[in-house]
C-alpha cells in the first residue's frame, strides 16, 4: 500500500516535496520520476517483495507505473497468463498484463488498488480503481493540466490555489456522511469512482466502468449457500495473508471480525495478534468483553486499547487533517487511535470485517425497510391517491419514519442508504437554497437494491474512504476478506429472501457456528460506536454552536434557527449525527476558507 502522484505539467512545488506529503502512506521509500515533462511520485509501504527493485515509479519498456494497493492473485496471474517478470512484486504484473491485453485486464485482478500506467509512446495515461472503492484516486483536469494523487493535498499544492467549495458535495455529505460519486468538497477536484478506469490522451479524459454486480439468482438451497459462503470466505482470508510481513487482525467483538480472526487463526502456524478498542468510561459503547471472549477462544495475542475523553479530544485535529475533507463518521477518531497503537507494535497489515453487513444483510434497517417496500407493494393506485390526499400534510417533518411514508406516497426512493443523515425534508429546512443532484432510483429486487446501494454509497464512499485515510496515515494497510469479488458475486447469486432469513446475517451466522462462540453470534449488533457526543459537549460546550454559526456567517448557506435547533437536540443526545456533521464541516470550512 502506497501513495501515488502524477502530472502532465511541472507543478509549482518540487515533485519530491509534493510526494513527501504522502510519506505516511509509504514511509519505506520515496521516489520520483519524470519523462517528457510528465512527473511521477511514489511513497512505498513495503509488504510484497521488500527488495528495492520493486520500488516505484516502476519503468519497463516505455511504460511507467505508479501503483497503490495489493493484487492478491498476482502469482496465479503470472502462472496462468505465462507472464515473464523481472521482480517478485505484484506491481510488475500490472505492466505485463497491459503489454499483453492493453487495458482489457482489469476483471482479472483480485485486489484493492488504484494505479496509473503511463504509456510513453502513446503519451497516454491509463488509470483504474478497484471494484468497490477501497483505494483512493483523486484527479484534476482543467486547461490542459492533468494531475492525480492518492490524496487531495498534493493536488492543491501543485495547483497553487484552493478551489472553491463544491456545494453539491456539501449537500451529499450531509445526507451520506461524505460526498458521493465523483465529487469532493473542492470544485474540479474529482475522485475516480469504484470499478472504473480513466484514460487521458490528447487532452481528452474519458471514464468507463469495467465491472457491474450481476443480481441473477442461481442458489436457492440453504445448505448449498452456507457451504459456498464458507469455502469462498476461507479462500478469501487465505489470499489476504500474502506478502512478506506479519498480518494481524482487527477484532471488534462482532460476528464479522470474530469469524475472520477465527478462520485466520485456524490457518496460522503461530499465534496471531488481535487488536480491539474500547472506552474507560461510557461502558455501554465498549465491545471489549466480546472481543476478549473471542480472543480467548482462539488463544490470540490480544491487545486491548482503552481510549479516554482527553485522548479522544486531543486526537481530533490530527484526524481532521488526515481525512483532508469533512467526513461525518466520528468513528474515525477511535480508529485513528487504534491504528496508531498498531503501528507502534511494528504491524503493517491487518484484516478487517468491512463489507459483511452490506452483502449478507447485517443492518437492522434491511428488515425494517423491507416492510416499507412490502407495504408500498400492497397498495394500488387508488389507495395511494387516497393516502396522499388525506394524510400527507399531517406527517411530521422531523420524524424520519414519517418521511419514509411520504416517499411511498410520492413514489420516491424509500431507502437511500444505511448512512442517511439529513433527509430531503431536513435539508430543505437547513439550507436557504438546497443544492440539488440526481437522486438514485430503486432497481432490481428490493433487498438486492438495499444491499447494492449500500455497497456503492455507504461502503464505497463513506466507510472505505474513512478506513483507508485513517489507516494509511498511520502506515497501516487494511485488508477486507468480505470484499473479495468472488464472495460479493456469490452473495448476489443467493435468493434474497434466503439471505434475509429470520435474523440479520442469517446465513453468515450459520457459517460462524463452527468458528465463533454462541454469545457473539446471537448478541445484539452495536456497530463501531463511541461516546463522541457526550465528550464533545462536555469539552467544548457552547463553543460547538459558536463554531457552526461563525462558519455560517461566512458562507451563509444555512438557516441559523435550524442550526440552533440541531444543537439543542444534540445536547439531549438526539440528532447527534446531524450535529456532528455540521460541526465537522464548519471546523473544516473555517480552517480552509
Amino acid at each position: 500500500m502506497c501513495g501515488i502522484l502524477g502530472s502532465n505539467f511541472k507543478p509549482k512545488i518540487d515533485i519530491l516535496k509534493l510526494t513527501s506529503i504522502m510519506q505516511n502512506r509509504g514511509p519505506d521509500n520515496i521516489s520520483t520520476y519524470n519523462i517528457n515533462n510528465n512527473y511521477f511520485g511514489h511513497t512505498r509501504l513495503s509488504i510484497v517483495d521488500l527488495h528495492s527493485s520493486s520500488n516505484q515509479a516502476m519503468v519497463f519498456d516505455d511504460l511507467v507505473l505508479v501503483f497503490n494497493g495489493e493484487i492478491y492473485n498476482y502469482k496465479q496471474l503470472i502462472k496462468n497468463e505465462n507472464l515473464t517478470c523481472q521482480t517478485s512484486s505484484d506491481s510488475e504484473v500490472l505492466l505485463r498484463l497491459y503489454q499483453k491485453y492493453d487495458i482489457n485486464f482489469l476483471n482479472m485482478l483480485n485486489g484493492a488498488f488504484s494505479f496509473c500506467i503511463y504509456d510513453v509512446k502513446k503519451d497516454k495515461y491509463f488509470c483504474a480503481k478497484d471494484r468497490y472503492g477501497k483505494k483512493p484516486f483523486y484527479y484534476y483536469k482543467e486547461d490542459n493540466k492533468f494531475i492525480f494523487s492518492s490524496m487531495i493535498s498534493p493536488i492543491i499544492k501543485a495547483l497553487g490555489f484552493t478551489p472553491k467549495l463544491n456545494k453539491v458535495a456539501l449537500s451529499q455529505y450531509l445526507q451520506y456522511f461524505t460526498p458521493i460519486n465523483d465529487n469532493t468538497f473542492y470544485t474540479n477536484i474529482n475522485k475516480l469512482e469504484a470499478s472504473s478506469y480513466l484514460i487521458y490522451e490528447n487532452n481528452i479524459l474519458s471514464i468507463k466502468k469495467y465491472y457491474k454486480i450481476n443480481t441473477h439468482k442461481s442458489i436457492f438451497d440453504e445448505k448449498e449457500a452456507i457451504k459456498k459462503i464458507e469455502q469462498t470466505l476461507l479462500s478469501s482470508v487465505q489470499d489476504r495473508l500474502m506478502g512478506n510481513v506479519e498480518v494481524a487482525s482487527l477484532l471488534s467483538g462482532g460476528i464479522d471480525s470474530s469469524l475472520i480472526s477465527s478462520m485466520y487463526n485456524k490457518m496460522s502456524n503461530k499465534k496471531i495478534q488481535t487488536f480491539s478498542i474500547g472506552y474507560l468510561s461510557h461502558k455501554k459503547y465498549s465491545e471489549l468483553p466480546y472481543a476478549k471472549l473471542l480472543a480467548k477462544s482462539i488463544d490470540s495475542k490480544h491487545h486491548e486499547i482503552q481510549l479516554n475523553q482527553n485522548e479522544f479530544i486531543a486526537s481530533i485535529p490530527e484526524v481532521f487533517q488526515n481525512m483532508e475533507e469533512p467526513h461525518a463518521d466520528p468513528a474515525s477518531i477511535p480508529l485513528n487511535y487504534m491504528c496508531k497503537y498498531i503501528n507502534k507494535q511494528g504491524i503493517k497489515t491487518v484484516l478487517s470485517g468491512e463489507g459483511s453487513d452490506e452483502i449478507f444483510l447485517g443492518y437492522d434497517n434491511y428488515s425494517k425497510f423491507n416492510k416499507y417496500y412490502d407495504f408500498k407493494n400492497s397498495l394500488n393506485s387508488q389507495q395511494l391517491d387516497f393516502l396522499k390526499n388525506n394524510f400527507e400534510s399531517s406527517l411530521n417533518k422531523q420524524n424520519k419514519e414519517s418521511q419514509y411514508i411520504k416517499r411511498i406516497l410520492n413514489n420516491q426512493t424509500i431507502y437511500n442508504g444505511f448512512g442517511e443523515i439529513f433527509t430531503y425534508s431536513q435539508k430543505k429546512q437547513l439550507f436557504k437554497n438546497t443544492p440539488t443532484y440526481k437522486a438514485y432510483k430503486e432497481k432490481n429486487n428490493q433487498l438486492d437494491w438495499m444491499s447494492y446501494i449500500d455497497l456503492k454509497i455507504w461502503l464505497g464512499n463513506a466507510l472505505l474512504s474513512k478506513v483507508d485515510k485513517i489507516s494509511m496515515s498511520n502506515s497501516l494497510e487494511v485488508r477486507n476478506p468480505f470484499l473479495d469479488f468472488n464472495l460479493v458475486d456469490l452473495s448476489f447469486k443467493i435468493d434474497a429472501k434466503l439471505k434475509l432469513g429470520d435474523t440479520n446475517k442469517y446465513l453468515l451466522k450459520k457459517v460462524a457456528k463452527n468458528y465463533v462462540p454462541d454469545e457473539i453470534i446471537h448478541r445484539t449488533k452495536k456497530g463501531f460506536n463511541s461516546p463522541y457526543n457526550e465528550w464533545l459537549h462536555d469539552e467544548f460546550k457552547d463553543d460547538l454552536l459558536y463554531t457552526i454559526l461563525k462558519a455560517n456567517k461566512h458562507h451563509g448557506l444555512f438557516n441559523d434557527d435550524y442550526l440552533k435547533y440541531i444543537y439543542t437536540q444534540a445536547k439531549n443526545n438526539k440528532l447527534k449525527q446531524h450535529f456532528y456533521a455540521l460541526w465537522n464541516f464548519s471546523t473544516w470550512y473555517l480552517k480552509t476558507y
